[in-house]
This record gives structure tokens, sequence and C-alpha cells, in this order.
């Protein structure tokens, strides 16, 4: 599956992003809808200044975004950035599943 470069460059920021534990925790914590940071910062034990620092990246990444409610800064899930991510690893699954079907096939056929 060939991809145009914007897209590469985009899936690398994405996947770079999720490599980091604290981005994942703080993705976790907007699971269940959009939060100001403070909020973010108690769930995942960070700073707000350190948890504003990684929603940057988040947001950069296309995985977060972030709105205004009246003073309030409020960040989400977006969903296209971590579809997309889905999607790209979505197309290991069926070759891996097929690889794994048949050596277990194959070690039966042994074991028979």
């Amino acid at each position: 599956m060939s991809a145009e470069p914007a897209d590469d460059a985009d899936l690398d920021t994405a996947l770079r992003a999720l490599a980091d534990g604290n981005r994942r925790a703080i993705l976790k914590v907007l699971q269940d809808g959009p939060r100001p940071v403070s909020v973010v910062a108690k769930g995942v034990g960070l700073s707000q200044q350190t948890t504003s620092h990684h929603l940057g990246v988040l947001r950069k990444a296309h995985l977060a975004a972030g709105t205004r409610e009246g003073t309030r800064h409020l960040f989400a899930i977006n969903t296209d950035g971590i579809t997309a991510v889905h999607r790209y690893l979505d197309d290991f699954w069926p070759g891996k599943l097929a690889s794994l079907k048949a050596a277990v096939e194959n070690d039966g056929d042994r074991n028979a």
C-alpha cells in the first residue's frame, strides 16, 4: 500500500507521539471526552506545564485537538488522527493472522 509523502510524514509524527508512555496515558484520560489541562494533568500525575507540552505534541501529530469553551481550553481525541494510525496498523493483521494459522495447522499436521 502506497501513501503520499505528506501522509507518511503525518503517520511518522503520530507514531513518534504514541511512542511516549505519558502521551498514551493522556489519550486514555481523553477517551471519555474533552478535558481541561488541569484534569488531564491530575489524571496522569504530571505538572500542567509538562501535560501542556505533551498535548502540544499530540495536537501536532493530529491525535488530539484543542477547543475553547469560554476561558477554558479543552482537549479531546482527534478521531481522524487515531483512525489513520489504526488503518495503518490494521494492514499488518491479515498477513500475520494467516501466517499464525498456517503455522498452527502445520504444527498440527506434524503432531498427528
